[in-house]
């Protein structure tokens, strides 16, 4: 066997990461001499490439799959001047576990892949999550913080623990928080109801409310109309469903600051 030949089995060895020893530093020796067979040399490692992502990615050349192939399995057709038995042995056997380890390689990828995929998901669906209980809680608070919202404070004339109540009402959103303490137990069937006074027209249903046991409750972004003026907001005890016009006499009241 004359030539570059000789080192055609090696090549495939060499590519898979599998050559050792005496022979890879006489193939490395004549790889630095041989244009031909550094060039065989790259394609059997682009070969080998394609066929570790095909389980990813698009899938590959057929001719790259034979190629590799082809090189682990030439052994068989080659004419045998220097192998020895126990090489012709232990190459056979090579070939067909470096083949295996190209597919488990694959196999790998393709896995690891998938729970990549996977993670990303959960990730995504995690975050669009966060971003709409964020997004909930500005809504939420936005009447509190902004400097421009009304702030109203509601009082009972009774002895202490007096009933009290806050308003938090920006006007331009229609956003309103209504926070109560001190509430007093109500009638079975009975529920407070929040009330807001425009300066003109009738009061505006702002929501039913039962307090806690310490009396405490609150009333979160009704339905109201956006930019109504708000003169000021009340408190009446109503039927549970709630009514369209406030019962005399007011609970607690409070004009705007």
């Amino acid at each position: 066997m004359g030539g570059h030949e000789q080192y055609a089995e090696d090549l495939a060895l060499y590519a898979l990461g599998a050559l050792q020893g005496e022979e890879r530093a006489k193939l490395e020796e004549h790889l630095a001499t041989c244009a031909s067979c550094r060039l065989e040399l790259e394609q059997l490692r682009g070969d080998t490439a394609l066929l570790a992502i095909s389980a990813t990615g698009p899938r590959p050349p057929q001719r790259a799959r034979q190629r590799i192939l082809d090189a682990v399995a030439r052994e068989a057709h080659l004419p045998v001047a220097v192998p020895s038995a126990s090489r012709r042995g232990w190459w056979g056997w090579l070939g067909w576990a470096a083949t295996a380890a190209v597919v488990i390689f694959a196999l790998s990828l393709w896995r690891e892949n998938s729970a990549l995929r996977r993670t990303l998901a959960s990730a995504s669906s995690q975050a669009a999550e966060s971003t709409r209980e964020l997004e909930e809680l500005r809504r939420i608070a936005a009447p509190i913080i902004q400097p421009e919202a009304q702030r109203v404070t509601l009082v009972a004339a009774k002895a202490p623990p007096q009933p009290q109540g806050k308003a938090f009402y920006l006007r331009n959103r229609g956003s309103l928080v209504f926070l109560a303490n001190n509430m007093p137990p109500l009638p079975p069937q009975k529920a407070y109801e929040l009330w807001l006074i425009p300066v003109s027209g009738a009061p505006i249903p702002a929501g039913v409310f039962k307090p806690d046991a310490r009396g405490n409750a609150s009333v979160v972004n009704p339905p109201l109309p956006a930019g109504t003026v708000a003169k000021a907001f009340a408190v009446t005890v109503e039927n549970e469903a709630g009514a369209a016009t406030p019962k005399m006499p007011l609970v607690m009241v409070g004009a705007g600051e």
